[in-house]
């Protein structure tokens, strides 16, 4: 018979491997396979709830998801993590009084970041004349996958 304790690390050991990797690796595959969602409003409240609780190892898986994703991309750096930022500093406290609704505050905070991460991208590619990123179908595709993850998680 197994030492219990023992399974119990060697799980805990093959999640956090599992998140890493997916950290790491989910970014250069979406800059192979454009079809997948970016998850950007997803990270963004595992961010916005990393500062609310206090947990560091959220704000930093975040953070180099954010970096990762938009190297691999070449989209504007450090975009993501002031979107989010503006989201918890102007939004964030006003979707709390929603206690009641467990579902409404993560999918308003994960709508909330991808508007906005949207609208700052296309000001930067207005203002800067570039084009960082073609507005279709994917967009939606992923703004849509973000909220049911959410809606899991």
């Amino acid at each position: 018979m197994k030492n219990p304790s023992l399974m119990k690390l060697m799980m805990r050991l093959f999640f956090w491997f599992l998140i890493t990797a997916f950290i790491l690796f989910y970014p250069m595959l979406i800059s192979f396979y454009v079809f997948l969602p970016l998850f950007v409003g997803v990270m963004g409240y595992i961010f916005i709830e990393g500062i609310d609780k206090g947990k560091w190892v959220n704000i930093l898986l975040s953070l180099v998801y954010f970096v990762n994703l938009e190297v691999n991309l070449s989209l504007p750096f450090f975009l993501i993590l002031i979107s989010v930022l503006i989201v918890y500093m102007l939004f964030y406290s006003t979707l709390t009084h929603l206690k009641k609704c467990k579902v409404c505050i993560p999918l308003l905070t994960v709508l909330l970041i991808d508007v906005v991460y949207l609208g700052m991208l296309l000001a930067y590619d207005f203002i800067f004349g570039t084009s960082s990123i073609v507005l279709d179908t994917i967009l939606l595709y992923s703004l849509v996958v973000d909220l049911l993850v959410v809606v899991v998680l």
